[in-house]
């Protein structure tokens, strides 16, 4: 029996499956690279570099999508979802650093499920933020940032479907909870040593007169 059209038939489909998984996971990594940096630079206070890194993230995803649609099956693989993860993350870092509205997942053209996922990391990141900010006594703008997190930690909370619609949402918000918690104790410690640092600096001034 001649098989040999089967066969080229079946090496034809998987060459273009394979090619499209192979640049797929490059466009992937690439964009996790550029998300990390652009979460670097926000901390860092450089806006400039960091919404350059998100429009390079941005361009790989969506140049992985429109690479990997004709294949449902390795578009839902998941390295996509995790690159459209830490875009998420990426984005809505930089807009809270920088005061700015959160995007929507249509805004940033990934899953809903990534968006989510990626919105809880960046409270993570908020922590960071929060830190630096304590470091400057910049304690007001401090409160602010932890009462979006606060926010954040609600709305995630809010979304009560199961884990295969929400790809672990709920193990993202215990961390967003855990993380919440310790930056509130932070924050609180933080502000009652400033108001001590004045009360006494307010009686040294008293007992210099």
């Amino acid at each position: 029996m001649e098989l040999k059209h089967i066969y080229d038939t079946v090496k034809e489909t998987f060459d273009r499956e394979n090619h499209a998984r192979e640049e797929g996971l490059s466009l992937s990594r690439d964009t996790i690279q550029f998300c990390a940096n652009s979460i670097r630079a926000a901390h860092r206070g450089d806006a400039d570099e960091s919404r350059r890194l998100l429009t390079a993230a941005r361009d790989n995803v969506r140049h992985a999508h429109a690479l990997l649609e004709p294949y449902p099956r390795i578009f839902y693989a998941g390295f996509l979802q995790d690159a459209e993860k830490e875009y998420a993350e990426a984005a809505c870092t930089m807009a809270l650093i920088e005061g700015e509205p959160l995007p929507l997942p249509d805004d940033l053209d990934v899953g809903t499920a990534p968006f989510l996922n990626g919105l809880g990391e960046a409270v993570g990141e908020m922590r960071r933020h929060v830190l630096d900010l304590i470091r400057i006594n910049k304690l007001d703008r401090g409160e602010e940032i932890l009462g979006l997190m606060d926010d954040i930690y609600y709305l995630l909370a809010s979304v009560d479907y199961p884990n295969a619609i929400t790809s672990g949402l709920k193990r993202t918000n215990d961390m967003v909870r855990s993380v919440l918690e310790r930056t509130r104790g932070d924050l609180t410690t933080a502000i009652r040593r400033l108001s001590l640092e004045l009360t006494m600096k307010e009686l040294e001034e008293k007992l210099k007169g």
